[in-house]
């Protein structure tokens, strides 16, 4: 039997991403946000801060000793537009 294959999206509260493994935003994550948004870069970003913000407080409460960190670059740096 085939089982359907499992979308790249954050495993909360741990921001893993459910399909992967990998720190999430994964680079699949990545490149389907910006298909999904590439009419709307601002909306994006306005989604990922919500999101970034969110996970921030999540990954802090489980690891209080050792906060997260660049949640920035992981989150919003590489979605804002090429100039």
């Amino acid at each position: 039997m085939v089982r359907p294959p499992v979308p790249h999206v954050a495993m909360r509260p741990v921001w893993r991403c459910r399909s992967c493994g990998s720190a999430w935003p994964c680079q699949p994550a990545k490149l389907s946000l910006l298909l999904e948004y590439r009419d709307n870069r601002t909306g994006l970003l306005v989604y990922l801060g919500a999101l970034m913000i969110e996970a921030t407080n999540q990954l802090t409460q489980l690891h209080p000793d050792h906060p997260p960190t660049r949640m920035t670059e992981r989150f919003l740096s590489w979605a804002r537009a090429r100039g």
